[in-house]
């Protein structure tokens, strides 16, 4: 883990695509549903006054903005991709 990755997140980013983004939440119901649990985590540890620290709650949330990152970069990838296809010879080659 780098310095940056603890001071940030409290973990690692591949302890975050493990525990987080490789979870039976993850799998079966979507990241984005991982992000929506993140976030009443965090939630709740807000209601809880000044007995959470700060730093805890800044670092759920930068590990719900990973996530959220990794989705973007993720959907951004399958549209280049799909783009890339529809540009292809056997894409072509099947249209004519």
């Amino acid at each position: 883990m780098t310095e940056f990755e603890k001071q940030c997140y409290g973990m690692s980013t591949a302890a975050i695509r493990e525990q987080y983004m490789e979870s039976f939440t993850a799998k079966h119901v979507g990241l984005e549903m991982v992000v929506m649990g993140i976030l009443s985590d965090v939630q709740e540890l807000t209601s809880y006054g000044n007995s959470t620290p700060s730093y805890t709650i800044r670092k759920q949330l930068n590990i719900a903005k990973f996530i959220l990152c990794e989705i973007q970069d993720q959907r951004q990838s399958a549209a280049l991709l799909a783009d890339e296809y529809l540009d292809s010879d056997a894409h072509l080659s099947q249209v004519e």
